[in-house]
Parts: C-alpha cells; structure tokens; sequence
C-alpha cells in the first residue's frame, strides 16, 4: 500500500439476507484514503454510506472483501485484537454524541484512555480543549450543555486518543445550520492541526463541500468523487 494511504477498501460487499430479498448495502466498494485528508461520504438515505462507515471502522465484518489501516488488515485481527486496534487507532464521533451523563466533560474526554489503562496526555487534551473552546466547561455534566457543545465534547473524547483515524457519523444531524458549520470548522482546524485523517458521513451536499475530498456512494457502490 502507498504510504501515503492510511486506510484502503477492496472489493468491499455487504449483503443481508437470501435469495430474492437479499440486500446489497455494499456491492464492491474499492477506495484509497490518504493522511491527513478530510474526506467526506455523500449519499442518500439507504446508499451505504452508515454500513460503509461501520466496515472502516471495524465495527462491522464485510461479506467479502478487505479493510486495511495503515499496515494491518482488520479481518486479520480476533475479536479481542479488534477491539484494542479500534480503541488506540480510530476515533468515532456518533450524531447522538454517546456522552455518559454521570460523568463531566472531562471525564468523559479522557474515558476512552482510562479505560484502555492508559495515562492521558494532559498538555494534549488541554490544547484540544482550548482549541474546542470548552475550557470553561470541563466540569459540566453532559445535561447541561448545549447540543454543540455536546458535540465538540464528542469531537474532543475522539481525539484525545491521538488515532490515525476519526470517524464521524453525521456529526452535524442534530444541529442546527450555523452550530453545524462551526463543528465542520473545527473538524477541519483539528485535522490540520493535530494530522489526523478523519472521514465523515453526510446526506448534506453543503456541509460535505467544505471538506478536502468528497466520495459518493449510492445503491452500495462508488459513483464518483474518488
């Protein structure tokens, strides 16, 4: 693999059912994603994109096919592997946020690492959390933020991590226009800054503008962008 290339699919299928009411939610998806990019999936309700997302994310096992993340291909990887390589090398970000509520922002930012036994990077964390403008509210709970904030705490907690990859699943569907073009923004300021390779799912043709690279998907395939 190039290695420029963080992430590769090949010959991606995943299909649900038998016979006639098989379901191809992926029918051959091939792409190559390089470091550092800001890449966004476009498609419509039902395209694939979400089953996409999940195949990349190792969250998922492919009908066929093959996933690679840097040098290691996850189908290659047991249950237990899989669920060490997802923790230390990619970030998710969930349109729900998956915030737990008892516990502040912070604590939720540096869950993730507490719980792989690993020590956070407080200076890191510090500049995500100035970088994100939530230094006034680390010690919030999760219910007393406003649906941005929530988010940026999601977008802070995914790179707090340090992964090579950050995933986002409609991180902008349950804000409104102005918070969502500021999430993007700093989306594109935190991959910039921090290198990071982050590869997000969207229905909106707006918000996917303003990324580096736009891949449309429908029906389960590629139809253009790449």
């Amino acid at each position: 693999m190039n290695t420029n290339i963080i992430l590769q699919a090949k010959d991606l299928k995943k299909y649900y059912g038998k016979g006639e009411t098989k379901v191809h939610a992926l029918d051959g998806v091939n792409l190559e994603i390089e470091t550092g990019k800001f890449v966004a999936i476009i498609g419509t309700s039902g395209s694939g994109k979400s089953t996409l997302l999940n195949m990349l994310g190792g969250l998922d096992t492919p009908t066929a096919g093959t996933v690679t993340i840097g040098n290691t291909e996850l189908s290659q990887l047991n249950d237990e592997q899989l669920t060490v390589f997802r923790r230390r090398r990619i970030g998710f970000i969930f349109q729900n946020y998956n915030l737990i509520p008892t516990l502040n922002v912070w604590e939720n930012i540096v869950f993730p690492i507490a719980m792989d036994g690993q020590k956070p990077d407080q200076k890191f964390i510090g500049e995500i959390v100035q970088l994100l403008g939530l230094e006034q509210k680390i010690h919030s709970l999760p219910n007393n933020l406003s649906g941005g904030q929530q988010q940026r705490v999601a977008i802070a907690r995914a790179l707090a991590s340090k992964p090579d990859i950050i995933l986002a699943d409609e991180p902008t569907g349950n804000l409104d226009s102005k918070t969502s073009d500021n999430v993007i923004a700093l989306l594109h300021m935190t991959s910039q800054k921090f290198h990071q390779t982050i590869i997000m799912i969207t229905h909106n043709p707006e918000i996917a503008q303003m990324t580096d690279q736009t891949i449309r998907i429908e029906d389960g395939r590629i139809v253009g962008g790449l």
